[in-house]
């Protein structure tokens, strides 16, 4: 454990730190190119295949099963760990480890054993689910049909952030019979189309962009119904966002402190020759930390949420009461980590001289990837849905839907 490391608290578990090795190596390699892919805006289609190879996507698939068994505290400390790294690389997998608890959580024990043969070979799955444009709300133009003896998908997606690295695509669509299904079409498959054309000024690298779908063939087996989704997914997929937050501001922490340590130039009215014997400096970067070890400290109790979710998943009621109490606990989280990570993406720059803006060094993509992430399942809605609950008792929402309404 490096000093750095030391600075966020305890591992999630005692073989956590045997687990982590395994892939730390792989996280060094994708950090180490970061700012360069950032720069030139180079996709980590590389660093994804290195993390195939390493069996990072199997590592909710139970042992027995060929996968690592990780819970959940521990998935979402990896994550965390890969996000300081390449947040990009983080929230491309997103889709995937959402995916993969879905197949943990089915009651079809034919689906789980075709998809954990799937994981633990490398497979990936990316997703669509969200229209743009004139779509309405909670409805959708994506549609599979039977054609003769085929099931053909149809439809247009955004935001299909991962797919562009996957093997499969998640689809969100509707049933002949207007029903919602979730779909899975295979990336390689005749009339699937898929454009890198995400502009947004953050996590660049993620492949959000459009998606295609033309009279693609669909196995029957990959069409389940939408409300079959595990319970707790909507606090899940959150969650991978906010564990992405905690490795950005981690990963600022650490440069910030680096880039202190190996500054030789100070100013006329600073508080010491050294930049590194700065009190004021010092207090930065000491406050800097401050901020990543809260935000990592909120998202280690709500990954225990979702673990307590798992493993109340076959009794209805207790599932229930769980879920809830998951879905609070995360909308709890989403403000104030999101703030931590924002306050602490801008406030590096305090500790540090106007080379610190040089676009070389890419500190603002910590900001910018910050802010993009906060943008989404607005954080604005999270403590209203709070306030509802504990002063009225509403249930949370457990599936968010955007679209006319």
């Amino acid at each position: 454990m490096t000093h750095h490391r030391s600075t966020w608290g305890s591992d999630p578990s005692a073989s956590y730190d045997a687990l982590a090795e395994r892939f730390r190596p792989v996280f060094q390699r994708i950090r180490k190119g970061a700012v360069a892919r950032e720069i030139d805006r180079t996709l980590p289609y590389e660093q994804i295949r290195w993390l195939k190879e390493a069996g990072f996507g199997a590592i909710r698939v139970p042992r027995e099963q060929g996968g690592a068994g990780a819970t959940l505290p521990e998935v979402f400390a990896l994550l965390a760990e890969l996000a300081e790294a390449d947040s990009n690389v983080t929230q491309a997998l997103r889709a995937h480890f959402a995916y993969a608890e879905d197949v943990l959580n089915s009651a079809d024990p034919e689906r789980r054993a075709r998809w954990f043969k799937r994981f633990v070979r490398g497979d990936l799955v990316g997703s669509a689910w969200t229209e743009i444009g004139p779509a309405k709300m909670a409805a959708f133009s994506t549609i599979v049909t039977r054609q003769d003896d085929r099931l053909l998908l149809n439809g247009a997606k955004f935001y299909t952030t991962g797919s562009i690295f996957a093997d499969w695509i998640d689809v969100g669509a509707v049933d002949g019979e207007g029903e919602t299904v979730s779909v899975i079409a295979a990336v390689g498959a005749t009339g699937v189309g898929i454009l890198d054309d995400w502009d947004g000024f953050g996590q660049k690298l993620t492949g959000s962009g459009t998606a295609t779908f033309t009279n693609v063939p669909i196995a029957p087996e990959h069409v389940v119904p939408g409300d079959e989704r595990f319970g707790y997914s909507a606090a899940f997929v959150q969650v991978v966002h906010l564990a992405t937050l905690v490795g950005i501001a981690r990963a600022a922490a650490q440069d910030a402190a680096s880039a202190v340590s190996q500054r030789t130039r100070t100013y006329s009215h600073a508080a010491a020759s050294r930049s590194g014997d700065d009190p004021q400096v010092l207090q930065v970067i000491g406050h800097l930390h401050g901020l990543a070890y809260a935000a990592g400290s909120i998202v280690a109790k709500t990954a225990e949420a979702l673990q307590r979710s798992f493993e109340a998943r076959h009794v209805a009621e207790d599932a229930e009461i769980a879920n809830v109490a998951a879905e609070i606990e995360v909308a709890q989280a989403q403000p104030v980590v999101s703030a931590l990570t924002l306050e602490a993406t801008a406030v590096l720059f305090d500790a540090l001289g106007a080379s610190a803006t040089s676009r070389a060094k890419s500190l603002d993509r910590y900001w910018r990837n910050a802010r993009t992430i906060s943008s989404h399942n607005p954080r604005i809605y999270k403590d209203r849905i709070v306030g509802d609950y504990v002063v009225n008792g509403t249930r949370p929402p457990f599936q968010w839907r955007i679209g006319q309404a």
